[in-house]
């Protein structure tokens, strides 16, 4: 979920000696490398002035229009999805972490044990949300209300599910006792 605190469970995780792969990471790195097909689809409009490509702009390109969204799935996806195959396996078996808010869409996703579901409530993601990212509450209500439905397909795989619940309430220590709750299992 949106501003529900994945990136802080990873970096727990991560900070236990669990090897993580950031999707959000990898994805940042393809859109570079892909710059002239995203060009050639949506634009100069979503370039910098640097000619680096935009990610805010190419995000506002494509939400809420599942054309364009799907045209850019297509082709930033197959290379993070090559990229996050060949990172699962040089992990050998070992335990490690993929790091993805819509995990459920690449193709690593068949191959997962656990899913951690990290949630907030949705005053706190709120706030959270308008803090680090400064939209305006009409687009991050739509951000929210687009993700959804995540939760019905991460239940829809195969891997066992575990849900961390992180308020405003909750300190450190408790979401890490959740973490080492997990690991347990």
């Amino acid at each position: 979920m949106y501003c529900a605190g994945k990136n802080y469970i990873a970096k727990l995780l991560q900070n236990r000696g669990i090897p993580v792969l950031d999707i959000d990471v990898l994805g940042h790195s393809v859109i570079k490398d892909k710059k002239p097909e995203i060009i050639a689809c949506f634009g100069e409009q979503v370039l910098n002035l640097d000619g680096s490509v935009n990610r805010h702009k190419l995000g506002s390109a494509v939400f809420g229009r599942e054309e364009e969204l799907s045209a850019l799935e297509g082709i930033v996806h197959p290379e993070i999805n090559s990229l996050s195959e060949q990172w699962l396996a040089s992990q050998s078996g070992k335990i490690c972490v993929i790091n993805a808010a819509v995990l459920h869409k690449f193709s690593v996703f068949n191959q997962i044990d656990r899913i951690i579901l990290v949630n907030a409530p949705f005053f706190v993601r709120l706030l959270r949300a308008k803090r680090r990212d400064k939209l305006s509450f009409a687009v991050l209500i739509r951000r929210f209300s687009s993700q959804k439905h995540f939760t019905a397909q991460y239940l829809a795989g195969n891997a066992d599910i575990y849900k961390v619940e992180n308020s405003c309430c909750r300190t450190h220590a408790n979401l890490e006792r959740q973490i080492d709750v997990i690991l347990s299992n």
